[in-house]
């Protein structure tokens, strides 16, 4: 699907897949179309036929996925009606065995195989020919903030003994992997001790914590820590990880908006699934909430185009009208609220959240939580307005 785009004013069409339901909503900004007779919905080969008088917009969709032609009905659109037109419409779906498949990082490392690592902002290799013996998960979360509470003797990581790697192990955390440095890595990475957290903290007995960081010697990006001498800790967000063969090189890398939100969202779904949580609180480092969470499902499949490529007025002649369908990408729906914000409603939930311990922690790098931010929030601006909102949350999507 073509990127959605960002700070729009007006969104043309707008469609909403729910693979479970086996539903979908379309909306159609009143610029685009003035009544519901303006607006037809067809299937067409592999795809959904929705024509309007500015033109044809045909999202390409999933295998399995399709349309049952003569079910989409006008539906009120609430508060909006006076800009948008909203619709129902009904989806056949075949339920295949991979279907929901999204291996990220985490997903990809085995045992007895070997790997690469390379930066995701340069491509530059920076760990070559990893052969891992064994590829165990670490402890989920904030686990040794509440291993008095599951340790029946003295806590035995009390005296930083921490649970590092060896040699030939990669450890697998929510967000990073833990691997053992070798000489290799002084030829790419540079390190830097860095502070977290502010340095004029209000608790004059809580000195100001500092980190190794460990960055790309050739684009200087941020990829993780030294967590002690021998261990590197690199963020997923920060590198890409490919199975190695011969001298193939990865293809070139993704747009890093595009990158960090589909490893985020491969990320959240697998812990979704396997902690059978809905609530995440993305932090730094210095465990400090960024950003809250919640995801509301994982079988929406969405596609979108702008007032000025959907054929508004202002562009009813516009060569965008001719370029190749958007594909329609499987999404994750979340809400969400940004930990800064500063409305009423908004600090009494952080504070819930915060006191009643809601939310898995999310560690990711200062600077990928604001990255992230941006991510959503231009999500949100590039939805319909009546779907911007929900209660006291902002609504956004991220794709799979």
């Amino acid at each position: 699907m073509a990127e959605m785009p960002a700070n729009t004013h007006g969104v043309g069409v707008f469609l909403e897949l729910r693979k479970r339901l086996q539903s979908g909503l379309l909306i159609v900004g009143k610029d685009i179309a003035g009544s519901p007779a303006d607006v037809g919905v067809t299937s067409g080969d592999s795809s959904l036929c929705i024509r309007t008088p500015g033109g044809e917009l045909s999202p390409i969709l999933p295998p399995g996925v399709s349309f049952e032609e003569g079910s989409c009905i006008l539906t009120p659109a609430g508060e909006s009606c006076g800009e948008e037109l909203h619709f129902r419409l009904r989806i056949n779906v075949v339920q295949s065995r991979n279907g929901n498949a999204c291996d990220g990082v985490m997903e990809t490392l085995r045992a007895k195989e070997t790997y690469c690592f390379y930066c995701q902002g340069c491509m530059t290799r920076l760990l070559e020919d990893r052969l891992f013996k064994r590829v165990l998960p670490l402890p989920n979360g904030n686990w040794n903030a509440i291993v008095d509470d599951w340790c029946c003797h003295p806590d035995p990581f009390a005296n930083n003994n921490k649970l590092l790697p060896r040699a030939e192990d990669c450890l697998l955390g929510d967000t990073f992997v833990l691997l053992a440095r070798d000489d290799s890595c002084e030829e790419t990475l540079t390190q830097e001790v860095s502070p977290v957290g502010s340095e004029d903290n209000q608790d004059p007995k809580k000195a100001c914590r500092r980190l190794t960081l460990i960055s790309c010697k050739s684009c200087s990006s941020v990829l993780g820590e030294a967590i002690a001498p021998d261990t590197l800790k690199l963020y997923i967000t920060q590198v890409v990880v490919e199975p190695s063969v011969g001298d193939r090189k990865p293809e070139a890398s993704l747009n890093r908006s595009l990158f960090l939100e589909r490893t985020v969202a491969a990320r959240l779904l697998e812990l979704s699934n396997s902690l059978c949580t809905f609530h995440f609180c993305v932090q730094p480092p210095d465990g400090k909430a960024f950003l809250l969470f919640w995801l509301l499902n994982s079988d929406s499949i969405i596609a979108s185009a702008s007032e000025m490529c959907a054929g508004g007025e202002r562009s009813i002649n516009s060569p965008a009208l001719h370029s190749p369908s958007p594909r329609a990408a499987r999404a994750l729906k979340l809400l969400y609220i940004a930990c800064s914000d500063t409305g009423i409603q908004q600090r009494d939930l952080v504070t819930s959240w915060e006191v009643n311990a809601i939310g898995h922690p999310v560690v990711l790098l200062p600077e990928v939580c604001d990255e992230l931010l941006q991510v959503i929030d231009d999500s949100n601006s590039a939805l319909p307005a009546s779907m911007r909102c929900m209660r006291s949350y902002k609504v956004a999507y991220l794709r799979l």
